[in-house]
């Protein structure tokens, strides 16, 4: 690859989150520069008003692709996590379906979901959350997980897995390598879990290697600190576990994720930019930078180029990212963009319809 093609292409490994209600100048000059691999839309004080707006941005941000669509993604768990409000459908938590144990039922919800993601233009959804609850005191994750048993966890997962993306929605298992066992939030601090290897295999693997068999297109990691595994570094920048273990023990073919790189797991110790080489070293084939400051994750993807012209980070490693990058797109994006977005008519009938509301009904009597 040349210098020039790599600045063209290394914004594919950057997911975005902006201000606003519109894609901003900043981030289509970015797009226009090094690429764009994605958006995140983060919740109504930040890009969402309501269906139409959302279908529209979503247009308009999957264009910002040149050769395929930039993914749309959002954090449409269930439950607390949901960005999407009504009259979107508006779904119980997780635990619930945990509860219920129902698999086909967590499967219909998947697709439900997933139909509704669909028709306001979203292509890649961060669920399901794969962390096993063995710590109720857990601040961050609690009933945003399926279940306290990895067996149900994994079985729970891959029915949604294979909901969303027989759907057509490409689905992300989180947060590698297991961020229930916590008790700090890694959007303050850094966690630390300190299990060793054998029970981490035995539970916080378990759901991971089910969601590998069911083919997830993404898994993101976690800012966690698991010195059994690695005692200087986070997971997200860890290589030892980001490419030795998910990557070549659990044989994870797909596309690896970092969180939010402006997490204070990280920002407290690392410079955004910093973290954003580090992860891509560690093997992760894209990261995500939220806040909307558009100088940082400028800033980042130079950062990756240097990095690739000093030969500190092998341009292979960038390449195969970008070629795992590009295999995901065609599974789930392979279709051309609509020539609009669907109007006010349309998506009142395609979200919180009768059918769904009867779903999350059915999911409710388990909260």
């Amino acid at each position: 690859m040349s210098p020039a093609a790599l600045r063209r292409q290394i914004g594919q490994l950057l997911i975005a989150g902006f201000n606003g209600q519109q894609i901003p100048v900043e981030l289509k000059t970015i797009a226009r520069e090094f690429g764009l691999g994605g958006v995140i839309l983060l919740g109504k004080n930040k890009n969402i008003a309501d269906p139409e707006q959302v279908a529209g941005l979503s247009y308009d941000a999957a264009r910002l692709g040149v050769q395929l669509p930039a993914w749309v993604s959002v954090d449409q768990e269930g439950g607390r996590v949901a960005r999407l409000k009504a009259p979107f459908t508006e779904w119980p938590p997780m635990a619930a379906l945990g509860r219920s144990g129902d698999a086909a039922l967590a499967e219909r919800f998947a697709r439900a979901l997933a139909s509704e993601l669909r028709a306001v233009g979203v292509t890649l959804d961060y669920a399901p959350v794969l962390d096993v609850h063995t710590n109720p005191k857990n601040p961050v994750i609690g009933d945003r997980a399926l279940s306290e048993t990895a067996a149900d966890v994994a079985r729970l997962g891959s029915a949604i897995i294979r909901g969303l993306q027989g759907a057509g929605i490409a689905a992300c298992g989180k947060h590698f390598p297991g961020h229930g066992d916590t008790s700090a939030d890694s959007h303050f601090d850094l966690p630390l879990v300190e299990h060793p290897p054998d029970r981490l295999r035995e539970v916080e693997f378990l759901p991971f290697r089910a969601a590998v068999d069911a083919e997830v297109a993404t898994i993101m990691t976690a800012h966690i600190l698991v010195p059994a595994l690695d005692d200087e570094r986070p997971a997200t920048l860890s290589k030892r576990i980001v490419t030795g273990i998910l990557r070549e023990e659990l044989q994870y073919p797909g596309v690896i994720l970092s969180d939010d790189l402006e997490m204070k797991a990280i920002t407290a110790r690392y410079d955004v930019p910093s973290a954003a080489l580090l992860a891509i070293e560690a093997g992760c084939d894209g990261v995500l930078i939220c806040s909307g400051d558009h100088q940082v994750q400028a800033a980042a993807l130079e950062t990756l180029i240097h990095a690739v012209e000093d030969e500190r980070l092998p341009l292979t490693l960038v390449e195969n990212a970008l070629k795992r990058q590009q295999r995901a797109k065609e599974r789930f994006l392979a279709a051309p963009v609509s020539s609009r977005p669907r109007d006010a008519r349309a998506l009142r009938y395609l979200l919180g319809r009768d059918e769904h509301l009867a779903i999350a009904d059915e999911m409710s009597r388990f909260v």
